[in-house]
């Protein structure tokens, strides 16, 4: 994805702020619905992995099919917003602050699907160590084979490798609000408005403004290329970690991830309504 020309940026500034507060609002709806799919998902899954069930691969994998299917559209979804709005993209409402806090570019980082997986395959291992011991075999993420586990050290490794190179280009894309058009135009700005309202300043405001717009609109193309790259790690990272395991597994392993995903959000939002509380009752104690 190019970056924006600055004659792109000044022609439809309200590409990037004319819808900022439907399009937050509208992306916020999706993942509120989102959410309940996810949920109805961990629910079919966690019947699918029952041993009572005893399904079989071929009955397993329209159902992980379609689990995929729904993070694919979370992504394109989130595409389609980012393009109108990015910025709520890296500071979204719909998400609570536990969960900002843990944000890599806008969402999870793909190298924690190594550490969920190996977390989930530890726990489980843990709990059907005897039958291990006997040399039964249990078909969950405790089940790993050596090159199964030799395909996600490599994985693991290349996957590590590109979120270093797009956390560099993060970073490097951050340190151009301090470069020599943005802090020439910070002061030009400051100039202006340190002038007042004289003639000269009056005719030189649109000018000024449609300069800044054309300016800021580029950094925020740059985001958008930058959470592009970020969101299409994530979903690879999934696709081919699902690609290792087997059927069976890949029910297990998404099981993991929605509960662990679902938690964290329930019990972030807790925090900040009880938060929101407080501060509720201390506003009012100060106002008596």
């Amino acid at each position: 994805m190019a970056a924006a020309t600055s004659s792109t940026a000044t022609a439809n500034p309200a590409r990037r702020n004319g819808s900022s507060a439907p399009e937050r609002e509208s992306f916020h709806k999706f993942f509120e619905c989102w959410l309940v799919e996810q949920n109805q998902h961990l629910h079919d899954l966690v019947s699918a992995s029952s041993p009572a069930r005893d399904a079989d691969d071929q009955a397993l994998r329209p159902l992980i099919d379609r689990v995929i299917l729904h993070y694919e559209h979370y992504y394109k979804a989130k595409s389609r917003s980012a393009k109108q709005n990015v910025l709520a993209m890296f500071s979204p409402t719909w998400r609570s602050s536990l969960e900002d806090a843990f944000l890599w570019i806008g969402g999870w980082r793909p190298s924690m699907a190594f550490h969920l997986l190996y977390s989930k395959s530890g726990l489980q291992l843990e709990a059907h160590l005897a039958e291990l011991i006997r040399g039964l075999t249990t078909g969950d993420l405790a089940d790993l084979s050596p090159s199964q586990l030799a395909l996600i050290d490599d994985l693991q490794k290349s996957t590590i490798r590109e979120e270093k190179a797009i956390t560099e280009k993060f970073a490097k894309h951050q340190e151009t609000v301090a470069d020599a058009s943005m802090v020439e135009l910070s002061h030009a700005i400051t100039e202006m408005t340190r002038a007042g309202g004289g003639e000269a300043a009056v005719e030189n405001a649109p000018a000024m403004e449609e300069e800044v717009e054309s300016a800021l609109a580029a950094k925020e193309e740059g985001l958008e290329e930058i959470l592009h790259m970020a969101d299409d790690l994530r979903l690879r990272t999934l696709k081919e970690v699902l690609n290792i395991l087997s059927p069976i597994q890949a029910v297990h392993f998404l099981i993991a991830a929605a509960e662990l995903h679902l938690r964290i959000h329930e019990w972030g939002k807790k925090k900040d309504e009880a938060q929101a509380q407080i501060h509720h009752q201390e506003a009012y104690a100060t106002a008596q």
